[in-house]
């Protein structure tokens, strides 16, 4: 109820406060519903989706922005591409392709306690370069915790290697599918509210390709410190278990020989892939990400599974399909729409004037670091939805391409990891009882050192040469 209130309350305080002089009616009224929006993010008062639905009916009826800025920002190209994914993955996790996937890599890998912890980030890196980090934390969950479940059932490892065992594994889980989540657009929300705009309010379109050749380098750093920090220094396990662990055999066994639905996800999943890196070498540059998305999603409801009557998707499916975020893309991306339609950006200009005496590297780092204190407590979706579009603005304060801004927040918002409401991934882990909070913010304070050092540097020196600036 507080925040239900004080939403209103800090509009109407954000509206009178602003010299008029300075922001005329329509740049007050933006400001004030994004204050608002912020406040019932923040508390979470409403749904966030339901949140994200204001500006559709506030913004004009403040005369701030008009239905025809606002309205398109919900049918952005990006949500299109976003959506995709989440397909892919609903058809993925249909035929159980997901965890086959998981299962032959850590098979593969070997059955030592270091390699199994490997074998899962590596599961995990693949699957969420495609999939939400959400969906994939969720998806490899189950797969992790059998695994500590026949360690402890066979006693292949026992008393505090166990506890380390599975500490690594749970929390390599949670950090691989955020820290994956970077390397795509389709992966994690910030990196394709980025996409979205950068090509509305820049002009500049950020393909798939693109974000992959700077982000994907961030990523793998991320990932290979995450490894040797988890197995070798955090929770060293001191007796290492080379046996069988007869779950993953026993589970590959139990799924059989490959069937039909899965070789044809898998067909999909793959030339989806390809097409979203590789297009502009083909010949098809002139597509946008979300086209192909589109045409992946249509294949998979129109071509047959083996069941009579029935398609590799069906209508029903789509009762998995996350539609809240896809609405929250919107949210998000209508106020960026309307900061630009009532001259605020320009005012975040003016009134940031006084950061140009600070170097550009100066101002990516300490962007990186308060995002990503915000982000610990709020809503990574939220945080870059609220702060993406002041980016716009900030570069004109210090005469600098908005991009790099935009990208260090971007990545910055997605880069979660001390505390169990920071990411979805996180709280899946943690609800497995096998962690306490100690655990998470021990290991999370470290990786997040490291993404303030790793991304201010990546947006400085690599962006440039990936993205152009």
């Amino acid at each position: 109820m507080l925040g239900l209130l004080g939403g209103p309350l800090l509009a109407l305080l954000v509206y009178w406060l602003l010299p008029e002089e300075q922001l005329g009616h329509a740049g007050r009224g933006v400001l004030a519903c994004t204050a608002l929006i912020a406040v019932y993010w923040v508390t979470e008062a409403l749904p966030m989706a339901a949140t994200a639905l204001i500006p559709l009916f506030l913004m004009p009826l403040l005369q701030a922005a008009p239905i025809d800025v606002v309205a398109p920002a919900y049918g952005n190209p990006v949500v299109f591409m976003y959506m995709g994914g989440f397909v892919l993955a609903l058809a993925i996790q249909k035929w159980n392709l997901h965890r086959r996937i998981a299962l032959s890599i850590i098979d593969a890998i070997g059955t030592a306690s270091h390699r199994i912890v490997f074998g899962v980030m590596l599961s995990t890196a693949l699957l969420t370069m495609f999939i939400s980090n959400a969906a994939t934390a969720l998806m490899m969950l189950p797969v992790a915790l059998a695994l500590i479940r026949e360690m402890r059932d066979k006693e292949i490892l026992v008393g505090r290697d166990l506890s380390c065992f599975a500490k690594s594994l749970l929390l390599a889980v949670a950090y691989t599918a955020t820290i994956g989540g970077l390397a795509t657009l389709v992966a994690a929300v910030p990196n394709a509210v980025l996409s979205a705009l950068a090509r509305d309010q820049l002009g500049r379109e950020v393909t798939f390709a693109q974000w992959l050749a700077f982000a994907g380098p961030v990523a793998l750093i991320m990932l290979v410190f995450l490894y040797f920090y988890l197995t070798r220094l955090k929770f060293r396990v001191a007796h290492q278990a080379a046996g069988s662990v007869e779950f993953i055999k026993r589970e590959r066994r139990g799924l059989g020989p490959m069937g039909r639905e899965e070789k044809i996800v898998a067909v999909v999943f793959v030339a989806t892939a390809f097409l979203w890196v590789f297009k502009s070498f083909i010949g098809l540059g002139f597509l946008h990400d979300a086209a192909v998305s589109m045409a992946a999603t249509v294949a998979l409801f129109a071509l047959p599974s083996r069941r009579p009557g029935e398609r590799i998707l069906e209508w029903e499916d789509m009762r998995g399909l996350p539609w809240g975020v896809l609405i929250l893309f919107g949210g998000g991306l209508a106020l960026a729409a309307s900061f630009g339609q009532a001259g605020v950006n320009d005012w975040i200009g003016e009134s940031l004037a006084m950061l140009e005496n600070y170097t550009a590297f100066i101002v990516i780092a300490l962007l990186t670091v308060i995002v990503l204190a915000m982000t610990e407590i709020l809503s990574n979706t939220a945080v870059a939805n609220l702060v993406l579009p002041l980016c716009v603005g900030l570069g004109a304060a210090i005469g600098m391409d908005p991009l790099p801004l935009m990208a260090a927040v971007a990545l910055a918002a997605g880069s979660c990891y001390m505390l169990p409401v920071a990411t979805p991934p996180n709280t899946a882990v943690f609800s497995s009882g096998e962690l306490d909070i100690k655990d998470m913010a021990g290991a999370g304070v470290w990786l997040n050192l490291l993404s303030v050092i790793v991304i201010t540097l990546a947006v400085y020196y690599w962006l440039p040469m990936t993205l152009g600036s």
